[in-house]
């Protein structure tokens, strides 16, 4: 696959089956929010799946850390990443293959979960949506495809191009310029940055040491190869050394017979006999 070709739209071949689900499983449990909001301001499925850093944390709620990824804000909070997951999350899948992609999506949704409560430790502003694994899915297809470029519209009116690893530095490093802001300051613009930075940044480390673990697991495999390479020349040199010796104490016994040779080679005749049927 050509790094230097430019990403394109359109649904169909692209499509892969991980995506395919994920898009049809936020679709139907954002339908399930709009149907029991009627039970008040907020809903059961958020007061109970969506991530509340205080109740996670004092509440024992881990699952939250998971199913905070499925529900979201309001139509467009789902549109634009379900879109970003449209978008991107096809070429990722391809690359990596069905099961490893959706468990990178679980483990970075996870991470970004973790960071977000640990930066708002006693928080009861609950958190949701899937953009800390969307962030995730970006830094892979930079890191896969990083010169791949990718057309936006800036302010939904002006056409750029950009690279994929310089538009997903852009995100990350506004995600975390807000975060900081925005911490420091103790206020909050509803969006969840330090969510973002932990998919972001789960997603980096999470491919660059399972690279660096195959590395090393394909140099433990080829150091093994060798050890058994080089016990096998031993073995096959320790088999032909006694073989040798074997013709030359039998080339013995055919000149003075059996019972004049030394009582040291029939027992050598007697354990290579022994060996040599084991073999």
């Amino acid at each position: 696959m050509a790094l230097h070709q430019r990403i394109q739209f359109g649904f169909g071949g692209r499509m892969t089956p991980m995506v395919r689900q994920l898009l049809i499983i936020n679709g139907v449990v954002f339908f399930l929010q709009l149907i029991t909001h009627a039970f008040g301001d907020q809903a059961p499925l958020e007061r109970w799946f969506a991530l509340q850093p205080i109740q996670a944390v004092y509440g024992f709620r881990v699952w939250q850390f998971i199913t905070y990824a499925f529900l979201h804000g309001g139509f467009f909070h789902l549109f634009f990443n379900m879109f970003a997951l449209w978008m991107f999350g096809p070429e990722v899948e391809r690359v990596m293959g069905a099961k490893p992609f959706i468990k990178y999506y679980i483990i970075t949704a996870v991470a970004a979960g973790a960071l977000q409560v640990l930066s708002h430790w006693n928080s009861p502003i609950i958190v949701l949506g899937a953009s800390g694994a969307i962030y995730a899915v970006l830094t892979a297809f930079a890191l896969f495809f990083p010169n791949r470029e990718i057309f936006l519209l800036l302010f939904f009116i002006l056409p750029i191009r950009i690279k994929a690893k310089y538009l997903v530095m852009i995100f990350v490093g506004f995600s975390l310029l807000s975060g900081m802001q925005l911490h420091l300051f103790a206020s909050s613009d509803g969006i969840a940055h330090m969510a973002h930075l932990g998919g972001a940044l789960a997603g980096f480390f999470y491919l660059r040491s399972g690279w660096l673990i195959g590395t090393l697991a394909r140099e433990h495999r080829v150091r093994q190869w060798q050890r058994r390479q080089r016990v096998e020349q031993q073995k096959h040199q320790e088999m032909v050394d006694i073989r040798e010796k074997v013709d030359s104490i039998l080339d013995r016994i055919n000149q003075v017979g059996y019972d004049n040779i030394s009582k040291e080679d029939k027992l050598f005749l007697k354990k290579a006999s022994e060996y040599l049927s084991k073999e």
